[in-house]
């Protein structure tokens, strides 16, 4: 086709050629000649509206937000109109560099990449982040996300999911594998009891699905049983487990059916009588979603009815979320008294910003230890209740992060003790301000959070006083690895137990509880198959992060 359009354009241009020739020189009788055809040239192909590359040359983040490759119509899950227009992908591409060149706190460090070497916005904003390394050797930036807006609206929110309630952990992620489960959700099917027994136990081994061997299968078409039955597509899916408590030498059968779970934030809350008085223990596992302002809040409550004089804090797999609700969680572990005045957190960005937060635009304000609700689920202005202690008893891992350690490092900003029980954090002093653009949500690292003292250089984490570990920043307490062998809240599990010792006498055991094999990963994967082995196969990226949002906030460039 395209040689045949070519030879008649050819024709063409060779006939009007001809007439043009007869004209000019004449033919036949007849009077005078004929003017020549004029042939208009082309039009200029239309003027280029791409934004243009300058290596080191940055328009506003404002020219280029909300104009979308694809563009949403109607509204968000949380009835706000998508801000998008017609746009293109390079549009989105540029944003996200001024973007980043605007708010990443390390924008210094970010080489300036021509987007136009880009196909995909996700494969650009993966390389708009630092490649430093922190003194231990691990990457400054271990937290530079992004996922799609409606699955980011859905986890705030704490809509609800197909799943049994249920977390497993892999102490052995090849074969032979060990699947675990490390908790189960309140009110979910796994912690319902059939014939006096609970489903699922924390540390009870997943040995088969629907026939099917955990432990050993390879098969693609195993893999793929195995996956329908541990990750439920549906409410009301029903598939058959077997299980093996530990402890426990005999396996056990049981059937689970996929409910609508929502995420709960306290998972326990007890109270635990000692010789010298009562110990509040709460097993807080996230600071978003909203919910987790009034459950903390109503667990603060009801060990402060109870008169307990001391708290063991469980942080051990929460990973962060909203820095408010932390601060409110300060407030109410150490009181009107102690935090008067006082700052939870100061934000520090980049050294372009000045003293401006490049995301609001607003002057950079002090985070206050906020004595009230805030309107996320708590109505605002309501008071908190307090316990006001002079120190607390924090549970950690690796999986301690973010908010989780902005509430460790607060409240040594303000001298109250923190006894670290347990493992090094994770060590993110730093945060973000999620922000959608065309319909995926972006978490780049925007500010370093330091408290009252000015201090917030806990990149390695922060680690118990009897730790070896050659980097870290030092704290009271004692390791002790996690412990699947009793349930959590159980002043038998050795991470409490051992919080409950070292208030007694102040020292660590000198022989470590008796636990059972550390996990190798709680995000390990089978060697064929897509998916993790989780029960809740996507980590919310919520769950790992200080989230910045202000109930009915929505940040904008």
């Amino acid at each position: 086709m395209r040689y045949k359009s070519s030879h008649s354009l050819a024709t063409v241009c060779l006939t009007a050629i001809g007439f043009a020739i007869l004209g000019a020189c004449g033919g036949g009788g007849g009077g005078g000649s004929t003017p020549a055809a004029i042939v208009p040239p082309p039009p200029p192909p239309p003027a280029s509206t791409a934004p243009v590359w300058t290596q080191g040359s940055f328009q506003a983040a404002s020219q280029f937000k909300d104009q979308c490759q694809t563009v949403r119509t109607g509204m968000d899950i949380e009835g706000n109109t998508f801000p998008d227009e017609v746009g293109s992908l390079a549009e989105e591409l540029f944003w996200l560099r001024s973007w980043t060149h605007e708010t990443y706190l390390w924008n210094d460090e970010v080489t300036d990449r021509n987007p136009a070497g880009f196909n995909s916005r996700t494969d650009y904003f993966a390389v708009l982040r630092t490649t430093e390394q922190t003194p231990s050797g691990k990457d400054k930036d271990d937290f530079h996300f992004s996922q799609s807006t409606e699955e980011f609206l859905r986890q705030r929110n704490s809509a609800p999911s197909p799943s049994y309630g249920a977390r497993l952990v892999a102490f052995s992620a090849e074969v032979p594998r060990d699947y675990r489960v490390q908790y189960t959700e309140p009110d979910s099917p796994a912690r319902e009891s059939v014939n006096g027994e609970i489903n699922l136990l924390r540390g009870t081994r997943i040995l088969k699905v629907d026939g099917v061997d955990l432990i050993n299968a390879t098969s693609a078409a195993d893999v793929a049983i195995l996956n329908n039955g541990l990750f439920p597509d549906t409410v009301g899916e029903t598939h058959t487990f077997e299980v093996q408590d530990a402890g426990s030498n005999t396996p056990r059968t049981i059937t689970l059916t996929a409910g609508n779970v929502v995420r709960r934030p306290v998972n326990e809350t007890e109270v635990i009588d000692t010789p010298s008085g009562k110990v509040g223990y709460i097993h807080f596992t996230t600071f978003s979603p909203r919910s987790s302002e009034e459950e903390i809040a109503t667990a603060i409550s009801t060990l402060n009815g109870q008169g307990v004089s001391d708290l063991v804090l469980d942080l051990r797999y929460n990973g962060g979320g909203l820095l408010a609700v932390a601060a409110q969680l300060g407030y109410m572990i150490a009181g009107p008294t102690a935090t008067q005045s006082k700052t939870f957190e100061l934000l520090r960005f980049n050294a372009d910003a000045g003293n401006v937060n490049p995301v609001t635009d607003q002057t950079n304000q002090p985070i206050p230890f906020y004595n009230q609700g805030l309107g996320f689920t708590l109505a605002q202005g309501t008071p908190l209740d307090t316990l006001n202690l002079n120190r607390v008893f924090i549970l950690s891992t690796d999986r301690t992060c973010s908010a989780s350690e902005a509430v460790i490092n607060g409240l040594r900003g303000i001298d109250v003790e923190v006894i670290l029980i347990g493992g090094t954090t994770c060590g993110k002093p730093f945060g973000f301000y999620p922000t959608d653009n065309c319909g995926e949500t972006y978490y780049t690292i925007q500010f370093q959070g330091v408290n009252d003292k000015g201090f917030g250089d806990f990149a390695d984490g922060f680690i118990p006083g009897n730790s070896t570990a050659p980097f870290g920043v030092r704290t009271s307490g004692c390791v002790v690895a996690d412990d699947y062998s009793q349930q959590l809240g159980d002043p038998q599990e050795a991470m409490l137990a051992t919080a409950l010792s070292y208030r007694e006498n102040g020292v660590c055991p000198t022989v470590a509880p008796k636990v059972s094999s550390v996990p190798v990963s709680a995000k390990a994967a089978f060697e064929a198959e897509v998916k993790v082995i989780d029960l809740n196969p996507v980590q919310s990226v919520l769950e790992n992060n200080r989230d910045m949002t202000m109930p009915r906030e929505r940040w904008s460039q």
